[in-house]
This record gives structure tokens, sequence and C-alpha cells, in this order.
């Protein structure tokens, strides 16, 4: 089993690692900071997790892009592809400058399109695989210096929605946990149980799939 997380970070992306690691996963991670993937690649390793690093910055589409198909050629056999990658700027809707809304869109929701169509053809020849997203509660109420990141993760919900109905019937799971709140360790919304979300979904049979979990 192998599993691809699209933006790595010290939060849901190294609990998911640790999750479906634990599980028999290969991880193979990306994210901007070459430094912190070392750190997560040791971290994983001491738990006898393998895993492999790709470095991209996802606001560099063209860079994004070529990593992308570096990935899909040198791993053809992805079972799960998580994109994680989100930013915001706390900026008034009146007041976002309009070159960094795009480029937050770009991270937040046209980034796991790129991925999606990367990987997605491997997947339908195979007939199986899984891709998830974590999703967020801005989706649904908006705070209003939070635009940019509200209007991705409306993005990524309805990514999410119309991937599942394009998927499922060549046998492809596609969800999205939408987290409605901080992310912290020790309260509702604990990193760790929110990857545990995603592997209960994983492990769900096909009659059962459903393309969105709330927490």
């Amino acid at each position: 089993m192998k599993m691809l997380i699209i933006g790595m970070g010290p939060g849901i992306g190294y609990s998911l690692a640790k999750r479906f690691g634990d599980e028999g996963a290969e991880i193979l991670m990306v994210a901007r900071n070459a430094k912190k993937l070392a750190g997560f690649k040791k971290a994983l390793g001491a738990a006898g997790i393998a895993s492999k690093s790709y470095v991209a910055d996802i606001g560099n589409v063209q860079a994004y892009t070529a990593v992308l198909q570096q990935i899909a050629q040198e791993h053809p056999d992805i079972d799960i592809l998580h994109y994680n990658a989100s930013v915001y700027n706390p900026t008034l809707p009146s007041q976002l400058a309009y070159s960094t809304f795009l480029n937050e869109i770009n991270i937040n929701t046209g980034g796991a399109l790129l991925a999606v169509q990367a990987f997605l053809p491997a997947m339908k020849l195979r007939g199986n695989g899984a891709i998830f997203f974590t999703g967020g509660g801005s989706a649904h109420n908006a705070p209003p210096e939070l635009v940019s990141l509200s209007i991705g993760k409306a993005g990524i919900r309805n990514l999410a929605l119309c991937l599942a109905q394009e998927c499922a019937p060549a046998g492809i799971q596609v969800a999205t946990v939408t987290v409605n709140g901080m992310v912290a360790p020790g309260t509702k919304h604990d990193p760790d149980i929110i990857a545990g979300m995603f592997w209960e979904l994983y492990q769900l049979p096909k009659t059962q799939w459903v393309w969105e979990k709330t927490i």
C-alpha cells in the first residue's frame, strides 16, 4: 500500500503518515520545506515506517506539476492520494489583494485538482484507489477574515462531491473530512482523531462509501 500526502506538515499530515504507516503503508510526502521533510522522514523511520519525500511549492504551478509527473512515473501504483495543503492570509474581503487571492486559491484548491489529474488515470486503469481531501468548516461558516481559505475549502468540498460521483463507478473512493475547528492535540480536533477518521473511511466497503464526514 502506498499513500501520497501532499501538504505534509506536523499536524494532520504527520498523523496521517503515522496512522496509515502503522497499517503498513509506504508514505510519499510533498512539501516545500526540505528540512522539515527530512525530519518527518527520520521520525517515521524511527517508527518503522518507510517514506520518501519530494520538495515542491504548490504556488509554483510549473515546478509543482513537474514533481507530480515525476511521482506519477516513479509510483504508478499509488493507492491513496491525500491533499492536505492549505494557506490563508487573515484579511477582509474588501482588503484582499487579487494576486494574493489567486495564489491562495491555487494552493487551497487548484493544487488538489492538479494532483487528481496526475494520479487518477492510473487508478482508473487499475479499477481501484482512494482520493482524500482535508476539508474545513469555513466552507460552511465563512469568517470574513478568512475569505480565501473559506472559498478554497468550499472548492475542496465541491471537488470531492464532483469526483465522488465521477469515480465511484470506476471503483475509486473519494472522500473529505470537514474539520469544524482549530486542529490541536488533546481536543476534539486532535490530528490523530482526524487521521483515524480517514482510516475508517478507507476501510468502508464500496456499498457504504460516503463522500463527506464532519468533525
